[in-house]
């Protein structure tokens, strides 16, 4: 039997307010069909806006907004960062196969 938590992926993403302060995040998905890296990630960058963004409520991930939201300077848009495999376990209960269909 195959220990899925190597194969677990790490999507790492950010959110930079209109003051240009920074807050990271990341979700980690199982990946229990053993997709690749390389595909995941060129799944997830056909659907960035401007090949670096993505609205973290159509994504189904958390919001990184550590300081109040003002919407007269910020914006709603995260960015996304990379993604890796881990061992760590998943702190979603969503696969990664079913992230990537929901884009």
């Amino acid at each position: 039997m195959t220990d899925l938590n190597n194969n677990n992926v790490k999507f790492n993403y950010l959110y930079r307010d209109g003051g240009n302060y920074k807050q990271f995040g990341f979700e980690i998905f199982s990946n229990e069909s053993n997709i690749k890296i390389e595909e995941i990630e060129k799944l997830i960058r056909l659907e960035l806006i401007d090949g670096e963004f993505f609205d973290p409520n159509q994504w189904g991930v958390m919001k990184l907004y550590k300081y109040p939201y003002d919407p007269e300077l910020d914006h709603s848009w995260h960015e996304f960062e990379n993604i890796e495999i881990t061992k760590d376990p998943p702190t979603s209960k969503t696969d990664i196969l079913h992230f990537l269909s929901a884009l």
